[in-house]
């Protein structure tokens, strides 16, 4: 069933797929609708799931759901599916885990983590920089861990590298 994102528990499960470029505008309005007609039927079988999603920055496809019911590969499977949908309908990539998305100014940057560590290096981002963690699991972590300093990311271990390497 398809919820408010507010009305969802802390520990619903999420998945963050980033896209290698902004959605268009003329987009947003299909993306929407395919979205809120896959949530309404994804798993529709289970009374007590419950789902939600957000597109944030224009960037990020966030899908959040939590049941009663233990979420099974079929279930998680079929979420998988439609995103490959996705990739295919709009010409982007939303499954590519060898990158990573930060904020430069007000503009969000998706790189591969080889250019990422480059820029890192020369410095063009710092560990102030805003990087999005796309590996957090649940609602809170996703409320409070998902945009953060590279310094206290997972991301920092790269820091220390750049830096011994100088």
């Amino acid at each position: 069933m398809l919820v408010e994102y507010t009305s969802l528990p802390e520990i619903s499960k999420v998945w963050i797929y980033p896209s290698n470029r902004k959605f268009y505008d003329t987009e947003i309005d299909g993306l929407n609708k395919k979205i809120t007609s896959f949530l309404e039927n994804w798993n529709a079988d289970d009374e007590t799931f419950q789902v939600s999603y957000k597109l944030v920055y224009n960037r990020f496809i966030v899908l959040f759901a939590e049941s009663e019911n233990p979420l099974t590969n079929q279930i998680i499977d079929a979420s998988v599916g439609f995103i490959l949908q996705l990739q295919q309908a709009y010409d982007i990539e939303l499954l590519d885990k060898m990158n990573v998305c930060f904020k430069q100014g007000e503009y969000v940057q998706y790189k591969d983590l080889k250019d990422f560590k480059k820029l890192l290096k020369n410095r063009a981002v710092t560990g102030k920089s805003i990087v999005f963690d796309n590996l957090v699991t649940t609602k809170e972590e996703f409320e409070n861990y998902w945009e953060v300093p590279i310094s206290e990311s997972w991301y920092g271990r790269f820091l220390k590298q750049t830096n011994s390497n100088s």
